[in-house]
């Protein structure tokens, strides 16, 4: 039997990393490859998934999803070393100096939907990076766009499905996304908007690639605490909140808090067929009261007219930027 083998990206911390673990307990035969923004982070993070799985085989790339010229290489790199991918996690993200909006939390009397979802809450300031695109649009879904397009080969066509698993958010909300400025260079919710563009991608990629084996999902880790949730607000203030989220989850199952328990739905994807799964779902990691981790499919909320839409823009976007880098394509 040839053995998995499975990509993660955004594999240093939180969620990528809990899900690495959780892989390797479902499976320790699995070809695990990490994919980190540098060496150092990629090695530190191998070391900790060997601590606790020894045995495992783990073997690390370095890429910046920001930037795509790294993107381009990495997939040369990934081209060159697997015949096959059977899973690719795409679960790197970046959300830039977030600012709560104390107004809007201060009049939203529906201050826990506003909790549960951050609705309204959540602002970001973007910029535009080295390749002159929307680095929020660019790390959080184009780079990874252009990642699967790049490793088409090693995905389609294979004896059994593979599957890409996007790690989308209860954020993504259509009213954050517009499809005349998908980028989001005008709005405060760069952030909210890549992840509903993910869903709309995730979509139109299902319809595209379904005959050739190729078969993708979102997840929703629910509310996790990591780096990038501390950083919302000043790490006293988590201290002061931290009794009343784990009250909270009483009621709202998306708390999950831990990164073991986000990664629910990433692992329960896992043992799925993906033949079985519904294209327009997209399934939540949820921590019931009590601390028990399950999984709960939604629908999503897409248009599929826009998502074709989005999608024509993506392979334009492509096409534009990618002439820049013929060198680097084979």
């Amino acid at each position: 039997v040839m053995e998995r083998v499975v990509l993660v990206t955004g594999a240093s911390g939180g969620v990528g990393l809990a899900l690495c673990r959780r892989l390797l307990e479902e499976d320790g035969r699995i070809h695990l490859c990490i994919a980190c923004r540098n060496a150092q982070k990629s090695e530190a993070t191998r070391d900790l998934i060997l601590d606790t799985h020894p045995a495992a085989q783990v073997s690390t790339v370095e890429v910046d999803l920001g930037n795509l010229a790294s993107v381009l290489r990495v997939a040369r790199e990934l081209r060159c070393r697997f015949q096959h991918l059977d899973f690719v996690y795409l679960n790197a993200g970046i959300m830039p100096n977030p600012h709560v909006n104390f107004k809007a939390l201060w009049h939203g009397l529906r201050v826990l939907h506003m909790l549960t979802t951050a609705e309204g809450i959540m602002t970001q300031t973007d910029r535009l990076n080295g390749d002159g695109l929307q680095e929020v649009f660019a790390t959080n879904l184009f780079g990874h766009f252009i990642l699967v397009r790049q490793l088409e080969s090693l995905l389609c066509g294979n004896e059994k499905p593979s599957r890409l698993i996007w790690t989308s958010s209860s954020n993504a909300r259509e009213s954050a996304f517009s499809l005349s400025d998908y980028q989001h260079a005008k709005g405060q919710e760069s952030y909210s908007s890549s992840k509903y563009a993910t869903d709309l991608t995730s979509v139109v990629l299902n319809r595209k690639f379904n005959k050739q084996g190729l078969y993708s999902s979102v997840v929703c880790p629910g509310l996790v605490m990591s780096n990038m949730t501390y950083r919302i607000l000043p790490v006293f203030l988590w201290k002061l909140l931290m009794p009343i989220m784990w009250l909270i989850r009483f009621f709202a199952k998306t708390y999950t808090l831990t990164p073991y328990n986000g990664a629910e739905a990433h692992v329960w994807l896992f043992k799925q067929k993906p033949e079985h799964l519904d294209a327009l779902v997209k399934y939540h990691s949820c921590t019931s009261g009590l601390g028990k981790n399950y999984v709960e499919p939604r629908k999503i909320d897409v248009d599929e007219d826009t998502a074709e839409k989005l999608y024509q823009k993506l392979l334009e976007l492509e096409r534009e930027t990618l002439e820049r880098y013929s060198d680097l394509l084979d």
